[in-house]
């Protein structure tokens, strides 16, 4: 029997840290060993290890993927390894730790051979919100870095703009360049350095093992191989194929690309739909009941009518140009940006909306893209491809595209779109609110939601404003839901989760989903059901009663902004009982759980006495 203690951390602390924690605990207690573990987590460090039992310890296992302190451990026989190792396998972890020999040195990880020195680390992380994965994937990588003995500098680029931004300086003595992301990203900034591209959940998951990842699958990036190219012309073959190296991440290439359109979009929508909210408000202080219609000209030159014209004809008339050209910028890099935005414009002229904006986007990416690989010119001329004949070329052929093939037919099917669902009935309009809302809570900030969320967003061009007030009632529901499960069924939940339940329900009232993937992380079979249910409730009510929302984001706050939202108390008690269903379900669906926290039921083994 070997005296153990062991610390557990991950990059959000949250669901691997008790997870690794709990599986060490039950493995320890079948192997006759005694075991202390510490969670160092975003909740703060719980079951914190003393100095005595530092002391009588016979080793340490640091089941972590981020970087601890280990100057307490000086002198122990350390053995290192993930959170993931301690889940899926702490019967073989104890295992190796039970043999380990000399006490190990902080240089050395387990399973990874010492560098010959560190090595220096940039990188680049980005998710299609920019808020959650974002900061999460950059904490892992730096975590990885730290771990692996290395240096790393990480940019976000999120909502509110790029933060801790690389200079040129760090960029020339990087030794390797990671982009972590799940929209495409300017790497020409990169030319001549070793690029190693992925997507943010594996660098949350495992950030050192993508680093380890990258050291032998990075590829040089910008210069072609015939060397000696003009440093001022990036290669854009180079740069395709760095993006089918992202491709091959695990995200599918066509929602990496559109999530680009619609993560550069989404300002453009916020801001058009809140201004277009505020001039309705100002319109009914102004005008009373007739402000509703503040758009008309007799309301031309007061505040109201300014600024729906700013909201409506200015932020609203750029969002699918913007689309557009940044799912054409994905797929073919600088070039693709002009054609893609003209694409998007015509879309607009054609009466095609948001539909003939993705459509235009692809269409001039992928032309763009060809255009590029189908060229060849001297070298003294390459130079000239990405500022004038590719956008050209690339202008011409999807105009043309846009104005007789895509236009019509497309405008034709947007305006049944719009005349369908403007038309739906009660039963069919809450069937389609079920359908918005149980995606809009299945993965919670992920593929399908974005695609619930893109769907409702796009059609606020075509003035449909019942599916956003859907999707954004079902995507408040989750977390919203779990705040007050943890106040009312404490029980089912850890001292952990009870705590982290009071940040979701902040998350909750700001229409942030991804509040609740902690929770869902840690227990997804009865979690995900009870919050898609909820959602599904949610949503269903919303459409059913009409209710109308035309600011696309902004959760309760909006609620305030007097004819933001058509049929008020109706659009709350959606919101209201989708969150009561979810907390109910997950009150019947999760077990009471001991001191311990495991279920009551669940079988136990007596810890071996010292």
């Amino acid at each position: 029997m070997a005296q153990i203690v062991a610390v557990t951390a991950c990059p959000t602390g949250i669901a691997h840290t008790f997870m690794a924690a709990e599986s060490l605990r039950r493995a320890a207690a079948q192997a006759g060993h005694t075991l202390h573990v510490e969670t160092q987590g975003s909740v703060g460090t719980q079951d914190a290890l003393t100095p005595a039992q530092i002391a009588q310890a016979d080793l340490v296992i640091l089941a972590t993927d981020v970087a601890v302190d280990e100057s307490r451990f000086a002198g122990k026989t350390i053995v290192r390894a993930g959170t993931q190792d301690a889940i899926r396998d702490p019967g073989a972890l104890l295992a190796r730790a039970a043999t380990s020999g000399a006490p190990s040195s902080p240089a050395t990880s387990a399973g990874t051979a010492t560098p010959a020195g560190p090595l220096h680390i940039v990188g680049i992380t980005a998710c299609p919100t920019g808020i959650a994965h974002t900061f999460m994937a950059a904490e892992g990588l730096e975590g990885g870095a730290k771990k692996l003995g290395y240096t790393a500098k990480i940019e976000t680029q999120g909502s509110v703009g790029a933060g801790n931004a690389l200079t040129p300086d760090d960029i020339a003595r990087a030794d390797l360049v990671v982009i972590a992301a799940d929209t495409n990203v300017d790497l020409s900034r990169f030319t001549g350095k070793r690029v190693y591209v992925t997507g943010t959940k594996a660098a949350i998951k495992d950030g050192a093992g993508v680093i380890t990842t990258a050291q032998t699958q990075a590829a040089v990036h910008g210069q072609g191989a015939a060397g000696g190219a003009d440093p001022g012309s990036p290669d854009y073959v180079a740069q395709a194929a760095a993006a089918k190296a992202a491709k091959n991440a695990g995200t599918p290439a066509f929602y990496k690309h559109l999530m680009t359109g619609v993560s550069h979009m989404l300002p453009f929508v916020v801001a058009g739909g809140l201004l277009i909210a505020l001039a309705f408000a100002i319109g009914s202080f102004q005008f009373g009941d007739q402000g509703i219609f503040i758009y008309e000209d007799k309301y031309a030159g007061t505040l109201g009518n300014t600024l729906f014209k700013i909201g409506a004809n200015g932020a609203f008339g750029l969002f699918v140009p913007v689309l557009a050209g940044y799912i054409a910028f994905s797929i073919a890099d600088r070039p693709g940006l002009a054609p893609g935005m003209i694409g998007g414009f015509l879309a607009g002229l054609t009466g095609s909306g948001f539909l003939g904006g993705i459509i235009a986007g692809f269409l001039a990416g992928y032309l763009v893209l060809w255009l590029t690989r189908a060229i060849k010119l001297p070298r003294t001329l390459e130079g000239l491809k990405p500022t004038l004949i590719l956008p050209l070329l690339g202008t011409l052929g999807v105009g043309l595209l846009m104005m007789f093939v895509v236009g019509k037919p497309v405008a034709a099917a947007l305006t049944g779109l719009t005349a369908w669902l403007q038309g739906l009935g009660n039963t069919s309009a809450a069937l389609l609110g079920a359908l918005l809302g149980g995606m809009m809570a299945f993965d919670m900030g992920g593929p399908i939601n974005k695609a619930a969320y893109t769907f409702s967003t796009g059609l606020l061009g075509a003035k449909v404003y019942g599916p956003i007030a859907a999707t954004m009632a079902a995507g408040m529901t989750p977390p919203l839901a779990l705040f007050l499960a943890t106040l009312i069924f404490k029980n089912r939940f850890t001292k952990d989760e009870v705590e982290a339940g009071k940040a979701a329900g902040v998350l909750g009232i700001s229409f942030i989903t991804e509040g609740a993937i902690p929770f869902a992380a840690r227990d997804p079979l009865r979690v995900i059901p009870s919050l898609m249910a909820g959602s599904a409730v949610a949503g269903a009510i919303s459409m059913a009663a009409g209710c109308l929302l035309r600011a696309p984001h902004g959760g309760i706050f909006v609620l305030f902004i007097p004819n933001a939202v058509t049929n008020l108390p109706m659009y709350v008690a959606a919101i209201v009982a989708g969150t009561v269903v979810s907390t109910l379900m997950l009150g019947i669906l999760k077990k009471p759980l001991g001191e311990d926290g495991l279920p009551l039921n669940a079988a136990r083994t007596p810890v071996a006495a010292d």
